[in-house]
């Protein structure tokens, strides 16, 4: 009988628990790739994908929740976490180095879970190699929105020459402690809901980022990839690569994105063929990271009224 709780092993949090990690070579650079611990060998494979400035780590918790559903893997992309940026960083470059790293790693169909960034990346790589993804599970994906916000108007910053760079090395010069907390708020709902050693390892995370000296360029890098996508003609959009996707699809919004408007909820699940909803009316960005029970759930739930056939 099929297991659906996590395997920790002992009382650590799952959010803290270790994933081993390797490294593989995909598209010119070691990319960093973290394995669920303690999933069995035979079970259906999966890819969690990172949004702009996170890592494999944004998957911990989720990953050892569903490690008796499947046997996953989370890279850190070129320019984020403990991977070298490698080339220019964007959407469809990421989504050719997650074929490229699905070619090498799983013979079969894969369950994909992507997360902003990471879940349009995942979008583009459903429309383009629809035999590599069994499902998709995107969570607050970076999809084109017509609503200027303020995170948009942040993204534009970004992505145009002398003001981005300029953006970046001016928060850059803040005092770590104001950079955390405004972190903290941007993508979390409730930063005072995370338990203290959760808290704690994003710190320590953010104090690492600090480190790299690829960081920069990747976010500038992502920031235009994103940026493009917003103005891309209607054929050549993500709302048309996810028009194509036929896959089973489960989207999740939280009702306190500061990033992703989730008015934007009711036009994804339209555009998708065969799409679910979850909508976490308290969660963030993160969602896998705030309700992981939750977002386990659902997937499970997806997967199996959706059963790959025989």
């Amino acid at each position: 009988m099929e297991s659906y709780g996590p395997v920790t092993g002992d009382a650590v949090p799952p959010e803290l628990k270790h994933w081993p990690d390797r490294r593989v070579p995909v598209a010119g650079v070691d990319l960093l790739v973290r394995d669920v611990p303690g999933a069995g060998p035979d079970l259906p494979p999966a890819l969690f994908v990172h949004g702009l400035g996170g890592s494999s780590l944004n998957w911990t918790a989720l990953g050892l929740m569903l490690n008796g559903t499947i046997r996953g893997i989370a890279p850190d992309l070129p320019g984020f976490g403990r991977t070298p940026i490698s080339g220019v960083i964007g959407i469809s470059e990421q989504a050719a180095v997650l074929v490229e790293l699905l070619e090498r790693e799983f013979d079969q169909p894969v369950h994909v879970f992507g997360n902003s960034m990471g879940g349009a990346s995942s979008v583009a790589l459903a429309a383009l190699r629809p035999d590599l993804v069994a499902s998709l599970t995107l969570i607050s994906p970076a999809l084109p929105h017509p609503r200027v916000s303020a995170s948009a108007l942040w993204f534009t910053a970004l992505a145009t020459p002398r003001i981005g760079p300029a953006v970046l090395e001016r928060s850059a010069r803040l005092p770590f402690e104001r950079r955390f907390q405004a972190s903290l708020a941007m993508v979390f709902g409730d930063p005072r809901s995370l338990a203290p050693e959760v808290r704690a390892a994003y710190e320590a995370e953010l104090h690492r980022r600090d480190t790299d000296p690829w960081g920069k360029q990747a976010t500038l890098d992502g920031a235009r990839s994103i940026l493009r996508s917003s103005l891309a003609r209607p054929r050549r959009s993500l709302w048309a690569d996810a028009a194509k996707v036929e896959c089973p699809v489960l989207l999740i919004y939280g009702g306190k994105d500061r990033l992703v408007d989730a008015r934007i909820r009711t036009k994804a699940q339209r555009t998708f063929p065969n799409a679910r909803l979850l909508y976490l009316p308290h969660s963030g960005h993160v969602a896998q990271m705030e309700h992981p029970e939750e977002v386990a759930r659902a997937f499970r739930q997806l997967i199996e009224s959706n059963p790959r056939p025989d």
